[in-house]
């Protein structure tokens, strides 16, 4: 069992998306990682999930020690993880998996993709230790050489993981009212407050927020401190780990509440840029939630691909019955639109980090948009899967329970649902945003010169501009009426998005004569336009979908044929 053979999607995509090169160090990295993901790390990771880690707060003898106890399997994707994939390490040095630089972001998201189909909890450390390197990189590369260095270690016995303690009580997603104090002694400063929601608690490297005095009030007044597990000396460092949090989903990991008792920090970068600063590092975590999203979803469908294939019901093979074919097609067609759109905004991101401004913009967008709707998503597909299960979806023995689990935390972390609408209100008022994406991707259709997908860029185009008219309507409206409709624009540009990129991608296997990825795009934009339409052929074809098989060009335009998809 292999996760990356059995995804039709994913090697398509890479293959368009990355260098000659680039492509062929990834293949063996591919193989690799897909066979872990389907079988040594998914028994890690149930063990792990089974066996939480655990609080140590006093030494034997009485000492306050704060130490998180994790059981072994987790310390073994760890070393997966950090160690031989280097997935927090390849954004920022050269010879990770034998790149000659930093490797394509499409590479990391991808490895991290089939990482996350077996393992969710780690990815959590995974991406703020990555994330974590990235600001400091961006902000204070010189004082922070050393803690960059450890940050992206690939040697278990170098390595330094990162968290960000951003969540306060009081202040939850507004920071504005984080209340945490920052004295100036200064060599350094110290910390005095409480975080309410540190996960990754037992980090070594920690950014965090607090307010700088004399800086004013609100987020102007938030300076970013880096705050080590050790100080200088080794001795460990003036907070206290109070609980740990019992969480839902994301067992494997530590979250907790911590109390900073005047803890040694260093300032990161200018004080004044605090905020602007986590935003910039919450911004690539919430890319990150949503690849994680799409990985669960890819696992649920793998699942219950498998499982109704080998389940027969009253004669007839579970995956055959036509009710069942109804509930798995929208389940893969979602799940394949949402890799492309991580895809995408992976390739968008090495652009913006290169010094393309016009790709920051649209990178800006792109983020709020994938957390918004992707992580949506994967709690409904997860929660389907489920069912398709049936009862046995809802025992633990299997691993629905703890995809559904999983599923729901994306939609919470680094912002809940209506932060991040409210977020893509906030990039249409200042910037228009909404015009750089309906632009660049109703100019990208617009320019595909393949006529086998004329027809379903023109059904797009259309759609575009029904999504730059409401876009602009809805600006018109009341403040309190943006609001209140953000949610459902920001879903309808995103399946737009996705919708255009499912095309671009169709068009590129449509020119080496291959056309299940035309039959997907058309499907896809059938069912936007109308969720009450009955995808016949797309039904009759759901093998071929699931494997990746031959499907014919006839077949697949006929799909964008109303009369073939209306309910009679």
């Amino acid at each position: 069992m292999n996760f990356a053979d059995r995804d039709p999607a994913l090697r398509p995509l890479v293959d368009r998306l990355l260098s000659p090169a680039d492509r062929a160090r990834l293949e063996p990295m591919l193989t690799e990682l897909g066979a872990l993901a389907a079988g040594e790390l998914d028994r890690l990771a149930a063990t792990a999930d089974a066996n939480p880690p655990v609080l140590r707060q006093y030494s034997p003898s009485g000492e306050r020690i704060d130490e998180v106890d994790y059981h072994p399997a987790y310390a073994r994707m760890v070393e997966l993880a950090f160690g031989r994939f280097g997935l927090a390490a390849m954004s920022h040095r050269s010879g990770v998996l034998g790149w000659p630089a930093p490797a394509p972001h499409v590479v990391k998201y991808s490895l991290s993709y089939l990482f996350v189909q077996a393992e969710f909890g780690l990815a959590c450390p995974m991406s703020m230790t990555d994330s974590a390197a990235r600001i400091l990189r961006m902000f204070d590369p010189d004082r922070f050489a050393e803690e960059i260095a450890a940050l992206t270690a690939t040697d278990m016995s170098s390595l330094s993981t990162g968290a960000m303690f951003m969540t306060e009580k009081q202040g939850g997603t507004d920071i504005a009212q984080t209340a945490t104090e920052a004295t100036n002694h200064g060599t350094h400063w110290t910390l005095r407050g409480n975080k309410w929601f540190a996960s990754n608690v037992s980090a070594d490297v920690i950014l965090t927020l607090a307010r700088v005095p004399g800086q004013g009030a609100g987020t102007r007044g938030l300076g970013m401190f880096l705050v080590p597990r050790l100080l200088p000396d080794g001795n460990r460092n003036t907070y206290r780990i109070d609980r740990l949090k019992d969480k839902l989903g994301s067992r494997s990991m530590a979250s907790g509440e911590v109390t900073l008792e005047d803890a040694y920090a260093l300032p990161v970068g200018e004080l004044a840029d605090g905020f602007r600063q986590m935003a910039e590092m919450l911004n690539v975590s919430r890319l990150s939630n949503a690849m994680r999203a799409c990985a669960l979803m890819r696992r649920a469908v793998f699942e219950s691909i498998e499982h109704t294939r080998g389940r027969n019901v009253f004669g007839k093979s579970l995956f055959d019955q036509p009710l069942m074919r109804v509930t798995l097609l929208p389940m893969l067609l979602d799940t394949e639109a949402a890799l492309g759109l991580v895809l995408e905004a992976a390739v968008r991101l090495d652009e913006a980090d290169a010094g393309d401004a016009y790709s920051r913009r649209l990178i800006r967008m792109l983020t709020p948009l994938a957390k918004y709707t992707v992580c949506k998503q994967a709690r409904r597909v997860t929660g389907e899967a489920m069912e398709v299960r049936g009862g046995n979806g809802y025992i633990e023995d299997w691993v629905n329970p703890r995809l559904l689990r999983d599923a729901h935390l994306g939609s919470i972390w680094e912002g809940s649902s209506n932060v991040i609408a409210l977020d893509v209100l906030r990039c249409m008022r200042r910037e228009a945003l909404h015009r750089t994406v309906v632009d660049e991707y109703d100019g990208r259709l617009r320019a595909i010169e393949n006529p086998d997908v004329q027809n379903t860029v023109a059904a797009l185009v259309k759609r575009w501009e029904a999504v730059r008219n409401e876009g602009e309507e809805l600006l018109g409206r009341a403040p309190d009426e943006q609001q209140a409709r953000i949610g459902s624009y920001a879903e309808s540009m995103t399946h737009t998005v996705m919708a255009s990129l499912l095309v671009e991608q169709a068009a590129h296997e449509a020119g080496n004569r291959r056309y299940r990825k035309l039959l997907v795009a058309n499907t896809y934009v059938c069912l936007l336009d109308s969720a009450m339409t009955r995808p016949h052929i797309a039904l009759d074809y759901l093998g071929e979908l699931a494997d990746g098989g031959h499907v014919s060009l006839d077949v697949a335009l006929a799909a964008l044929d109303r009369q073939e998809v209306a309910y009679a």
